[in-house]
């Protein structure tokens, strides 16, 4: 993509009214637009980067058998009502409303979680043992009314998230594949560039067992954890219990932190308010035994700056970056280095390698290069009279940069995107 064709551009001036570094620096590189507080649009560079971290959340929940479906945001009171959740505080209630030209009373939520949908479709295709286990997710848009929204992408009223249920016989048959869950959710994040802590946590309006949540310990986080590094205890401050550390005699560290996953054991609590029942080889029925899994794309976006940032700007890992090269063509009334730059352009492109070109005629050098850091893509290309016939290759996180032919580049780059 040419960088003159941008439908965004960036700002030098950090936004007004924002605290967090992934607020500050995504909305200065052009990948995030303010609505109101804790809503914000996703630009064309911050879609780009959101499809890389749903891709790679989807190859891992494809991987265990999840299969992806989507539900309605719009919720109708009656499946709250069943469970006994219509008056959480986080949901979003519609008001009177026009049907056939008369005002009527529409009572929906907008959804925040859905367990409640999912236990009720799920009646139509589970009857028996035999179509046990099953697994589903969702990439979808949540909503919160969330009374202090001040985190960028890390606290949202609107925000995209991954939720994947699975239903089971037994709670045995849960805990296989929740381990197995675990697991996926372990290489997702190592493949983002976030390295987490497991925490135990609380279940909240969703069980009374111990929740697991996947932390990101960093000053930006709204939560507290207590951990320790030697044998890897760590539980959210809200259920905080030392006796279950006595084992070990490593040294409990206090730290704020992100919370970027969430794996819950629903138990029956929704297929009995839901009727979802199955019945076993002796024909008894019993409740089906759910479990909830939750990630946050948005908000893993929002963690991912937080952790990789420098002072000049964003350091996206390869995984998730917009593009995988930025190229930058340094203005030269010798045509040659016009020409050069055009043919490392389609020669990335050729193999299929995703690169933005910074062809802008009217900017200087000096804006092209801070451009290049504010963005954080991995390799910054630079082709001018001084690197002509070669490129100038430099890492977005290396101090040095070195020239290379057009042959050199295209293994290079290829064998890192």
């Amino acid at each position: 993509m040419r960088q003159s064709d941008f439908f965004t551009k960036t700002s030098k001036i950090a936004p007004e009214g924002e605290e967090v570094i992934n607020a500050k620096l995504l909305t200065r590189a052009g990948f995030i637009a303010k609505s109101s507080a804790g809503v914000y649009s996703l630009l064309p560079l911050g879609l780009r980067v959101l499809n890389r971290v749903n891709a790679v959340i989807r190859e891992e929940m494809n991987a265990i058998g999840g299969e992806e479906l989507l539900m309605p945001a719009l919720i109708d009171k009656k499946y709250w009502e069943k469970s006994d959740r219509w008056k959480t505080e986080v949901v979003y209630r519609t008001g009177r409303g026009l049907e056939d030209g008369k005002a009527h009373d529409f009572e929906y939520g907008l959804g925040w979680t859905h367990e409640e949908v999912i236990a009720s479709i799920a009646r139509n295709f589970i009857q028996s043992y035999k179509d046990l286990p099953k697994a589903v997710y969702q990439i979808q848009t949540k909503f919160r009314a969330e009374v202090r929204s001040q985190g960028g992408l890390l606290r949202g009223r609107e925000f995209v998230m991954k939720d994947l249920y699975s239903f089971h016989t037994d709670i045995a048959d849960l805990n296989r594949y929740y381990d197995v869950a675990m697991k996926a959710y372990e290489r997702i994040f190592k493949r983002l560039g976030l390295k987490t802590i497991v925490a135990e946590a609380s279940g909240g309006a969703f069980t009374k067992e111990y929740t697991h949540e996947f932390q990101v310990i960093n000053p930006a986080g709204e939560d507290t954890v207590h951990y320790c590094r030697t044998c890897g205890f760590a539980q959210n401050k809200e259920v905080f219990d030392a006796t279950r550390h006595k084992n070990c005699r490593g040294t409990i560290e206090v730290a704020r932190a992100i919370e970027v996953g969430n794996i819950f054991r629903l138990g029956t609590k929704f297929s009995e308010a839901f009727g979802l029942l199955y019945a076993d080889e002796a024909g008894a029925k019993h409740p089906v035994v759910m479990g909830s899994y939750g990630i946050g794309p948005t908000r893993a976006m929002g963690a991912i700056v937080e952790e990789h940032h420098d002072e000049r700007g964003i350091l996206w890992p390869f995984t998730v970056a917009p593009f995988a090269a930025h190229l930058i063509y340094l203005s030269s009334p010798k045509p040659n280095v016009k020409t050069a730059a055009d043919r490392a352009y389609a020669s990335l492109q050729k193999v299929g390698v995703e690169v933005l070109y910074d062809d802008r005629k009217e900017a200087s050098a000096g804006e092209k290069f801070a451009d290049a850091d504010l963005l954080g893509i991995p390799y910054r290309l630079v082709v001018s009279e001084k690197t002509v016939p070669k490129v100038e290759v430099k890492q977005r996180d290396a101090k040095d940069a070195k020239l290379m032919s057009d042959r050199e580049l295209l293994k290079l780059v290829i064998s890192n995107s």
